[in-house]
């Protein structure tokens, strides 16, 4: 996304936090190997991975929950509907990628990955919002926060500022619930305009091509 609405990935690596790269530049199409892996490590073209791959556990992959565990009173109320029209979306477009995997949404407090629509202006600190993912970072536009121990994802946290476009709300929501799987790197390339991983855009609202084989690699059904 472009750096106003860049979506900041943190991914804990017990006891340490380490440093995650947002994008990668590619001056081309890479193959669906060199996509994946630049998606889901950081790895630019024949190059070695920047981050750890980490994915869900086995036995939750097939019941992952994800909902919204926060609303703020001054978030406004018809983008909180668009985002909750978007969060189903995006699970169908998800589930219908060929992945192992099945997302379904929850209306418990605690889900796999939790969304928090937050009173945070663009580019404002997260405060108070009793997650440790969160709280403490900034939040340009939307954020999402990742625990893992060793390579096995824990949970998930995503944020959204009031200050988001309402155009843009269904992009964000599918992108940040697919890096949320462990996919957490963008792409910034203008050959990658019709991805949901471009640096530059948020207009994509479907999982298609090569965005959608990346998930079925990291997550693969034999």
């Amino acid at each position: 996304m472009i750096t106003r609405l860049a979506l900041l990935i943190a991914i804990l690596l017990l006891p340490t936090l380490a440093p995650a790269q947002e994008y990668v530049t590619v001056p081309r199409r890479l193959s669906d190997d060199g996509f994946y892996r630049l998606v889901a490590c950081a790895a630019p073209p024949a190059g070695e991975c920047a981050k750890p791959m980490i994915h869900w556990p086995e036995a939750r992959r097939l019941s992952l929950s994800v909902g919204i565990v926060r609303a703020d009173p001054s978030f406004p109320g018809y983008k909180l509907d668009l985002v909750d029209a978007a969060i189903d979306r995006a699970i169908a477009e998800i589930n219908a990628s060929g992945a192992y995997l099945v997302v379904e949404r929850s209306f418990e407090p605690a889900p796999d990955i939790a969304f928090y629509l937050l009173d945070t202006p663009q580019d404002g600190i997260i405060a108070q919002t009793s997650s440790s993912l969160l709280d403490g970072t900034d939040l340009p536009i939307g954020r999402v926060a990742i625990r893992s121990v060793g390579n096995e994802i824990q949970e998930a946290a995503i944020a959204i500022s009031r200050d988001i476009n309402r155009r843009e709300i269904a992009s964000v929501v599918l992108e940040e619930m697919v890096q949320a799987l462990g996919l957490p790197t963008d792409v910034r390339s203008p050959a990658y305009r019709d991805s949901i991983f471009n640096e530059d855009y948020n207009s994509v609202v479907w999982l298609r091509g090569q965005d959608a084989e990346a998930l079925r690699r990291h997550y693969p059904r034999f």
